[in-house]
């Protein structure tokens, strides 16, 4: 569930599309901080149990089911990112 603040949103810069650009850049960073050390964490543990080797998961090719769950995904997340630009289109098409 996305949720959403009430409100208009602050103007740091003196030109809000920068604004937005930079709320946009922030999301993707956070989002792929958190990433990076949730695989880091994984394969180290995958490594340690002497599960899965660094080259095995370079070498993974995905079936065409995980292809589809990987597209869904990527959708859902782009929108994720992209929210603040659909919010003022959204606002646009009000007015």
């Amino acid at each position: 569930m996305i949720k959403t603040a009430k409100g208009k949103r602050p103007v740091y810069l003196e030109n809000p599309q920068i604004d937005k650009l930079l709320a946009i850049v922030m999301a993707l960073t956070g989002e792929v901080s958190v990433l990076h050390e949730r695989l880091d964490t994984i394969e180290r543990l995958l490594e340690a149990k002497d599960i899965l080797s660094p080259t095995e998961i370079e070498a993974y090719q995905p079936d065409a089911k995980v292809i589809k769950e990987r597209e869904e995904w990527r959708g859902e997340y782009i929108t994720r990112v992209l929210r603040v630009v659909q919010e003022e289109l959204e606002t646009l098409k009000e007015s």
